[in-house]
């Protein structure tokens, strides 16, 4: 019998300073069998950082042909795809040859090295290509905000993002890494 996703509610209060975007989003996400709470917390992140009505979550990890997140326009083009991790290259250049715009985001520590050294010089002809790494101190906190129903403040100012449930704060400076 093959497990089921468990299903998360999150409200999120973002006020992203960087962007000028301040809104309310209220988000039902579901965390995969084989996902930590951590991967979807930083999915929520992912989420914050390029909030718009249109982005969505789609089945994500259950699937090679979606991202975790993405923005369609009303031709049903995507505008934006999201992933995150350490995906293959033939992945990452799928995803840039179907989108406008590809952010990566990745995690997982001195894993983020090797994996760059091996794939970076493969990624640096793609033009819509951003990669920006998560660090692992500061994602150590983000599972213990993970809750069913969770009511999170995130704030988004110089690149910087907390994001708080109202008792803990995790601080998170997301990390771009250079293409060329």
């Amino acid at each position: 019998m093959a497990l089921k996703a468990t299903i998360y509610k999150a409200q999120l209060n973002i006020a992203d300073m960087d962007r000028s975007h301040y809104a309310d989003h209220h988000l039902t996400l579901a965390l995969h069998p084989s996902e930590t709470e951590e991967r979807m917390m930083l999915r929520l992140i992912a989420f914050a950082l390029h909030a718009t009505d249109t982005l969505e979550f789609t089945k994500g990890i259950s699937t090679d042909n979606e991202p975790d997140l993405w923005q369609k326009d009303l031709s049903d083009d995507i505008e934006l795809w999201i992933d995150l991790g350490l995906p293959e290259e033939s992945r990452i250049r799928k995803a840039c040859n179907r989108a406008r715009q590809v952010v990566l985001y990745t995690y997982g520590g001195r894993a983020v090295p090797l994996w760059w050294d091996k794939i970076h010089g493969k990624l640096t002809r793609f033009d819509n290509l951003s990669v920006v790494n998560f660090p692992q101190e500061a994602c150590a906190g983000l599972a213990e905000l993970a809750h069913r129903s969770m009511q999170l403040q995130i704030t988004i100012q110089d690149g910087e993002v907390g994001i708080s449930d109202g008792e803990r704060h995790v601080q998170i400076e997301p990390e771009p890494i250079p293409l060329r």
